[in-house]
């Protein structure tokens, strides 16, 4: 891999932080938190920054780190087997240069962007463990 272990594993963190966010789902969020349940406790706020910090550290990757961590998304959602990491970064290389969207915009929009990394991981013998 052409990333540092450390790096996934800080965008494992927030991938999974940012994953458990919700859209709306309070018709009343100015209600009582109490009295709702606590509907909103996992609902994305205007001041929640964990998307930002994601994308920050997406962003701030060389080609060969955000290529690594592409690959470690067809490794960890079975579209590779982890004997075909060269293959899965030549396919890395070339998707990302014809993505119409950021890599940043199309790995947060994986559901369970987290578990899928970190079932890449898990394939490659690695752990944030």
């Amino acid at each position: 891999m052409d990333i540092a272990l450390d790096k996934v594993c800080e965008i494992i963190l927030y991938a999974k932080a940012f994953d458990v966010k919700e859209g709306p789902t309070d018709p009343d969020s100015g209600s009582n938190p109490l009295d709702d349940g606590n509907l909103d406790s996992l609902t994305e706020s205007a001041d929640d920054s964990t998307e930002e910090q994601l994308r920050q550290v997406i962003e701030g990757l060389n080609d060969d780190e955000r290529q690594s961590l592409l690959a470690l998304v067809y490794i960890g959602r079975g579209d590779m087997e982890p004997e075909e990491w060269g293959a899965a970064m030549r396919l890395a290389a070339e998707r990302e240069g014809a993505m119409a969207v950021s890599t940043a915009d199309w790995l947060l929009g994986i559901p369970n962007l987290g578990d899928i990394l970190d079932e890449g991981l898990a394939l490659m013998g690695r752990s944030c463990v």
